[in-house]
């Protein structure tokens, strides 16, 4: 949930009937985007999210959600802190995307490129992360494989029309390719 929501004050009720629903459903989510902006701006919602959920923020959302931090390792520290709190994955987007799992281990990705940095890949990053959700991969699973195949696919499309032509459409185009080579 997250991506083009808005923020307006019905869709922070329907984000908080929702985190309830599915907290009590133990389903698991992927929460992105407007989601990440409206549990920031109302943080006693954090404690509503349903166990095992990913959250993808890039830098500003994070910086929204935790705070500000003085430098890499006091951001790892705050990440840690916030994942193990709300027993949640953190898939922090950027060169080398970082996942967090809830108790505390990191890991960084090696794929992916600059070309990536452009509107709608963290969007594709969120569906590829909920699909596996959806197909049963544990959260953990599913952030580290569809963090690896997302930036697989962006090398992927890069290679092919350069890292200035690409565009977040194209990444999908790749994405099955991506993961037929690690299956």
């Amino acid at each position: 949930i997250g991506c083009g929501l808005g923020q307006d004050s019905r869709t922070v009720e329907a984000l908080e009937c929702l985190l309830e629903w599915c907290r009590t459903r133990k389903v698991r989510m992927v929460i992105d985007a407007d989601a990440l902006n409206m549990l920031a701006a109302r943080p006693e919602l954090a404690g509503s999210m349903p166990p095992g959920c990913v959250l993808t923020p890039h830098l500003g959302e994070l910086r929204r959600l935790i705070g500000t931090w003085n430098d890499d390792q006091d951001r790892i520290e705050k990440v840690r802190t916030f994942a193990a709190r709300y027993g949640c994955c953190m898939v922090v987007k950027g060169a080398h995307t970082m996942v967090c799992s809830p108790d505390g281990q990191l890991y960084f990705n090696a794929t992916g490129n600059p070309g990536m940095a452009k509107g709608g890949s963290g969007d594709v990053l969120t569906g590829c992360i909920a699909g596996l959700l959806a197909r049963g991969y544990e959260p953990l699973s599913a952030a580290l494989l569809g963090v690896y195949v997302h930036g697989a696919a962006g090398d992927k499309a890069a290679a092919y029309y350069g890292q200035e032509g690409m565009n977040a459409a194209d990444l999908i185009d790749f994405l099955g390719e991506a993961l037929a080579e690690i299956q």
